[in-house]
């Protein structure tokens, strides 16, 4: 079996059990970490962090994580809402006046959130994906597809560039700045919205699925309960080879260019397990917590063609909230149980073949029941 390193519980022998046979199926490399009560359980990692199975998976190796970082753009919302800073049933017109133009007047801040505001496409080119001001004027000056709130429509990429804007609006810091100082700092998370140069070294380059190259685009569906799309059913096609390269490394793309490992994922989003409180570190109330649950909508979503129902920027499933990204990488939450579980990988797979994240979870809540046992 491929070797593992890392710490676990053996109650949760499956799950490090279960990430070297991935690897020995052929990933090249990966991550998983467990938290209960907002202690690890299992922190474990192994493979390579390049194709050519040449570096190995260190204890400091980050990815790109693609769509799991709205969880972490999401719960910067959630943290001014819970200060009274942010109304999320207010216009975002309110705080972004330009956002009013071609009948966005009545988009609420919630809509954002929960992909019902009827701007799913991004409709420029991916190298305007870079250029914070270009992006947000574009999408202030597109019109909604529906009537906001009526339906829901995944929104890949624009959503991070439509709550980041109001995060920015309203604290003067970008989505990443307002992240690293108020959320992941405290909490000593390696996470980064916008990765700067000193940790390149760290990052593994995601590896396309077996018969692919670099070309290889994101699909519009999800597939399965939160598998992301990444990219948007308009024209634009996000590529491989974007993501991996340094220009979006750099960039602020709130909806899918978060780079972090498992540890940091699953130690974040315990905050939404443990009633907004980890290490003794408050981020979030409990009320902010539960604010995060509250279905904002049920139903067939639009662009990945499947039932969904959102909250407050996470997607719900059953007791459990989170979200997948892009190639693979998944975070997990169950309050009910205090369990938050995060998978990354730079190893994609075609997204109708990909189970690796919920055989993952599926593994995580065998061992909490010898835990709670």
């Amino acid at each position: 079996m491929a070797d593992i390193q890392g710490s676990y519980d053996e109650l949760f022998a499956a799950v490090p059990d279960l990430l070297s046979g991935l690897l020995d199926a052929g990933d090249a490399g990966g991550a998983v970490a467990v938290f209960v009560d907002g202690q690890a359980v299992v922190d474990v990692w192994g493979g390579f962090t390049d194709g050519g199975r040449a570096r190995p998976w260190e204890r400091d190796t980050i990815v790109n994580v693609y769509s799991v970082t709205k969880t972490m753009t999401a719960l910067s919302a959630l943290v001014l809402i819970d200060r009274g800073e942010l109304d999320p049933d207010a216009p975002v017109a309110r705080h972004w006046p330009e956002f009013a133009a071609a009948g966005k007047e009545n988009v609420l801040v919630r809509h954002l959130l929960s992909h019902t505001a009827g701007l799913p496409d991004w409709e420029g080119p991916v190298e305007e994906l870079y250029d914070w001001a270009s992006a947000t004027a574009r999408l202030a000056g597109q019109a909604p597809q529906w009537e906001p709130g009526t339906a829901a429509g995944y929104h890949s990429l624009t959503q991070g560039f439509l709550v980041g804007e109001v995060v920015r609006r309203i604290t003067g810091r970008s989505v990443g700045e307002f992240f690293a100082a108020e959320v992941a700092g405290p909490l000593g998370a390696d996470f980064h919205i916008g990765l700067g140069a000193e940790h390149d070294r760290r990052v593994a380059l995601t590896v396309p699925p077996p018969g692919r190259d670099e070309d290889y685009a994101a699909g519009s569906r999800a597939g399965s309960p939160g598998r992301d799309a990444t990219a948007p059913s308009a024209a634009t096609a996000l590529r491989l080879r974007d993501g991996n390269s340094i220009a979006w490394r750099r960039a602020q793309i709130p909806a899918a260019s978060g780079f972090g490992n498992a540890r940091s994922v699953a130690l974040v989003q315990s905050l939404l397990a443990c009633g907004g409180t980890v290490g003794g570190v408050r981020v979030l109330s409990p009320e902010g917590c539960e604010r995060a649950r509250r279905v904002q909508f049920e139903g067939t979503d639009r662009v990945l063609g499947m039932p969904c129902r959102y909250g407050l920027g996470y997607g719900l499933f059953g007791d459990a909230l989170g979200w997948g990204g892009w190639g693979g990488a998944l975070v997990w939450v169950d309050p009910g149980e205090r369990l938050a579980m995060a998978y990354v990988t730079n190893q994609m797979r075609e997204p109708a073949a990909d189970n690796r994240g919920i055989e993952l979870v599926m593994a995580a809540q065998d061992g909490l029941k010898g835990l709670r046992a």
